[in-house]
């Protein structure tokens, strides 16, 4: 298995990357062609929905960041990590837990994405 916590930073960065193309580019090297990511507001299979789910995000919160809380586990070809979005080192508007499965070439078959912390 790839090693959850090397997976778990470039995830992060992807969703942290503004580039439109850098982050396409991320998409296409941590996602499996024709994986799934569902959260409790978002949906999208394969990489350009993947992509346009990122791109919603980075809409919705310009300005504030992902960075990781505690660390990320795994055991098999699964993978759990805990995130929060915050403006710098501000308070967390939004913390999320999101649990992967690991294809065989290491880059994600689907992630199922759970809120921890949502704004009020």
């Amino acid at each position: 298995m790839t090693n959850p916590t090397e997976l778990a930073a470039r995830y992060i960065a992807m969703w942290n990357e503004t580039d439109a193309g850098k982050r396409r580019a991320l998409v296409g090297e941590i996602w499996a062609a024709d994986a799934h990511f569902a959260d409790p507001v978002a949906e999208g299979r394969g990489h350009d929905q993947i992509d346009a789910v990122l791109a919603g995000v980075q809409q919705q919160f310009a300005g504030l960041r992902f960075s990781l809380v505690g660390k990320p586990d795994g055991f098999g070809n699964h993978v759990r990590l805990s995130w929060q979005l915050a403006a710098g080192d501000g308070p967390a508007v939004v913390k999320g837990t999101d649990i992967g499965r690991v294809s065989a070439d290491g880059r994600l078959a689907s992630v199922v994405g759970f809120f921890d912390l949502v704004p009020g």
